[in-house]
């Protein structure tokens, strides 16, 4: 109970619907070959509203929105407009082709780490030649920060493997609201994951992603199809949940990339539901959210997490 008044009844209520689902998992892994599945599931929605200037708009309340599964309109269950933890996953590319842009990278990353507050928590991996976790879940962050500073480039990029790691340690977050944020020049050459695989495990994580990176077209002559495929990939897993993808055409542009996104974070609005549909078929559920301008407000630009897998028996 204290721990509800200090994080508030929507957090907690995600809280205990996460708890649920991890004794669950917990199970279904002391019993091999197990597939476990809630009687109610708990759809979270983050939602992101700018204006015609990019400026955030704050202050909505959950009578502004409406949201829809497969074009069924659910009730919104529970509602939240302020800030709440964070469980965050760096992805940081550490190949070859980095260079020169590893230093402007890891100020990046770093600058993004010290918007983190107390509650947060985060993990880092490292991805060249291979994918590997370099600091598991922390809050304190000045291990992923010293950490960073010690990186040099080298090798092939496996940024599926990286993706893939990633979606796997966050299973681990002790915060319901959970995002990974890769930090990549390009696209994947050296993965044992494919494009499609990892565009699945999206689909089936509760994770938005962000991307952020320097992609030159002037370099892409010669380049294998996942390597050119890279950018948009990245940008369409973005979408997909809710995240988005940003992109630099000089590195130097990088920290300020990671203050956005930093900010967009800290902006959002989450909308909880329960959905009417019950069926237990493992199907993708597409989800649309609709808002109404407050007055004086007009051209609202909205980006939320575009769906979800339903449980399966």
């Amino acid at each position: 109970m204290r721990l509800c008044r200090a994080l508030g009844i929507f957090v907690c209520a995600v809280i205990l619907a996460a708890a649920g689902e991890s004794l669950a998992a917990q199970a279904a892994e002391q019993t091999p070959g197990a597939r476990f599945t809630l009687d109610t599931t708990l759809v979270l929605i983050p939602v992101t509203v700018t204006d015609s200037m990019n400026r955030f708009v704050l202050g909505l309340h959950k009578e502004d929105f409406r949201l829809y599964e497969d074009g069924s309109e659910q009730k919104i269950a529970n509602f939240s407009g302020e800030d709440a933890p964070l469980s965050v996953g760096i992805v940081f590319d550490t190949s070859g082709s980095m260079g020169d842009k590893l230093r402007t990278s890891r100020r990046a990353a770093i600058q993004f780490l010290r918007t983190m507050n107390a509650q947060d928590e985060a993990f880092l991996i490292e991805f060249g030649d291979r994918a590997m976790l370099s600091v598991g879940f922390t809050h304190q962050l000045d291990e992923i920060q010293n950490k960073l500073a010690s990186v040099e480039p080298g090798g092939l990029t496996a940024m599926f493997d990286g993706a893939q790691l990633a979606l796997h340690e966050m299973q681990k977050a002790k915060n319901p609201r959970k995002a990974i944020v890769i930090i990549s020049d390009g696209g994947d050459n050296n993965s044992r994951y494919s494009a499609r695989e990892i565009e699945s495990l999206v689909r089936e994580a509760d994770v938005q992603i962000y991307a952020m990176g320097v992609f030159e077209p002037s370099l892409s002559r010669g380049l294998g199809k996942e390597e050119f495929n890279g950018p948009r990939l990245l940008s369409q897993l973005a979408e997909q949940t809710g995240g988005r993808a940003f992109t630099a055409s000089d590195a130097n542009d990088l920290p300020s990339v990671a203050a956005r996104i930093a900010i967009e974070l800290r902006n959002q609005y989450v909308l909880a539901y329960r959905s009417k549909n019950r069926n237990n078929d493992g199907k993708y559920r597409k989800v649309e959210v609709k808002i109404t301008a407050p007055p004086g407000i007009s051209n609202l630009k909205v980006h939320w997490r575009l769906g979800y897998y339903a449980p399966s028996q």
